[in-house]
């Protein structure tokens, strides 16, 4: 078995291999071109953040059987080619855990006593005590958007400094939240108390601009912003305007929208401390992705365990092929029902009807929690810590089981429980092997469950149809299918439109202000 080893890793990594018998390659620095021209003679690939694994590069990987990732971060490989072809992806999620929270803090402390800034005054000769008049955190309000591994670790910490810690997180339960000692608000109260907002939340459709011009306004004066997530949750433009207006004291910014950042305004900013994405950059931290993503792949390659793989459950090799079809479709069904429902999700129950209800349940099921968690965790969610994760954050998980699908040889639902409301999403399989969607709450649909996705509530009246399309149309975006689902003719309808392409904020608004349209929500799959 060879590996090749594309971006630098720590030294203990590459012996673990080597202990292994594996034959490792170490060639980092490759040009997409070059990759592609070798790729086909490996078996395992490892990196971190600097190689792209496109779907070029897998097409060409004829051999390949794992990527492996030390770090949690996936922005750069193509998971779902990966897939197609029966590459499994694998990550370390949690490895960074505690260097980016500790991060977190050097930061917050940095940005309210002004730190950098006293440094390159002193160094410059300068003794401007006044100048530098600095912020405490005692006493303080912190608000955390994101109470996963990181925000929950930020949490702990602060608490010790004497902050009151409010969170907003949609996984979160009052239980969980009390667990911790934090107090579970949403985001407009969220904005509104908090004197340090810190953001640790994946960069999703729901949290890009999480923090944008609309909103800023309602932050108190004064407030304090730390972002060691990713780049684009704040809107930089709008961060911008804060800071000059004087609405925001200051911003502690690890991450930006475009990496390196190239003329942007807010590195240098007299009340910004910025640094190059050093969340995870401890020698430590890389110490133990790298150990961790080493004895991963080497134990995937010569016992055919999988481990922290996102794209794949351990699966006992002679029910492979008749589970992964419907491991597939659970995934898919959970994802939509969490995408639709609103609020904390307190309960998740599967359902499995018909022939689904005589297979080994259980890799499915967890198929379907990763696929609810995935839409807000995002890599940091994965087939063995799925099941974790949902009791962290307090969600009960149930079956049910029936031997009756009514129309359907085989379905499965997933019920998303949250305050607001229950969300039911039913699935079966076309063929053998094709998901498909066939039923939304009340609604009966036919939707292929895959790409991007408008689901919107709508008045069924003539016209309707006619205007998405136009107006999808008139913003170059191309329709490649149309659902639709009505209670009776003339009453509540839903359309579900799958798009080639994403659809921004302005876009949606305009969808909004169609007649008859209720609301409209975007679905990733």
């Amino acid at each position: 078995m060879r590996v090749l080893v594309s971006d630098n890793i720590s030294q203990r990594g590459i012996e673990i291999f080597k202990r292994a018998g594996l034959d490792v390659d170490v060639k980092t620095g490759l040009k997409p071109e070059e990759l592609k021209s070798i790729i086909g003679d490996y078996h395992a690939l490892i990196i971190r953040s600097a190689t792209k694994v496109t779907a070029e590069i897998i097409e060409a990987a004829h051999n390949l059987k794992v990527i492996g990732r030390a770090g949690s971060g996936l922005d750069n490989v193509d998971r779902v080619a990966a897939s197609k072809q029966g590459i499994v992806v694998m990550n370390t999620p949690g490895g960074n855990t505690i260097t980016t929270a500790e991060h977190t803090i050097a930061l917050m402390f940095a940005v309210a006593r002004k730190l950098p800034q006293a440094y390159v005054s002193m160094c410059a000769g300068r003794w401007e005590k006044k100048l530098f008049m600095g912020t405490e955190l005692f006493n303080k309000t912190l608000g955390i958007i994101g109470l996963g591994n990181i925000g929950t670790e930020v949490a702990k910490r602060v608490q010790g400094l004497g902050m009151y810690v409010i969170a907003y997180d949609p996984f979160l339960s009052e239980e969980k939240a009390k667990s911790l000692g934090v107090e579970r608000v949403d985001i407009p109260t969220l904005l509104k108390r908090s004197d340090f907002i810190s953001v640790h939340t994946p960069l999703t459709n729901e949290t890009r601009n999480l923090i944008n011009s609309k909103n800023i306004k309602d932050l108190k004066d004064g407030v304090y912003i730390i972002n060691c997530a990713r780049g684009g949750i704040v809107n930089e433009k709008a961060l911008l305007e804060g800071l000059n207006s004087g609405k925001i004291a200051g911003a502690a910014l690890d991450v930006f929208e475009i990496e390196p950042p190239v003329n942007n305004p807010l590195v240098g900013h007299e009340k910004v401390v910025c640094t190059p994405h050093l969340g995870a950059s401890t020698k430590e931290a890389q110490e133990k992705v790298a150990i961790a993503i080493a004895e991963q792949v080497t134990d995937f390659l010569v016992n055919g365990t999988i481990k922290n793989a996102v794209n794949f459950p351990s699966i006992p090799a002679d029910q492979v092929s008749a589970l992964q079809p419907f491991i597939t479709l659970a995934e898919k069904v959970g994802g939509f029902a969490s995408q639709i429902s609103e609020g904390g999700i307190t309960e998740v129950t599967i359902e499995y009807r018909g022939e689904a209800s005589a297979l080994n349940t259980s890799p499915i099921t967890i198929a379907a929690i990763k696929g609810m968690l995935t839409p807000i965790i995002q890599e940091n969610v994965n087939f063995v810590n799925a099941p974790f994760i949902a009791k962290e954050r307090g969600i009960e998980v149930k079956e049910t089981k029936s031997t009756d699908a009514g129309d359907y040889r085989n379905m499965i639902s997933v019920h998303v429980k949250s305050p607001e409301k229950t969300v039911v999403v039913s699935g079966t399989l076309f063929g053998k092997k094709d998901p498909r969607i066939v039923k939304i709450n009340e609604f009966t649909v036919e939707i292929v469950p895959e790409g991007n996705m408008l689901m919107m509530h709508n008045n069924d009246k003539p016209g309707v149809i006619g205007n998405i399309g136009t107006l999808l149309g008139r913003n170059n975006i191309n329709i490649a299918r149309m659902h639709f689902g009505r209670r009776k003719p003339g009453g509540l309808a839903i359309s579900v439109v799958n798009i080639d392409t994403p659809v921004d904020e302005s876009i949606l608004e305009e969808i909004k202000q169609l007649p008859n349209i209720l609301d409209v929500k975007v679905i990733v799959l």
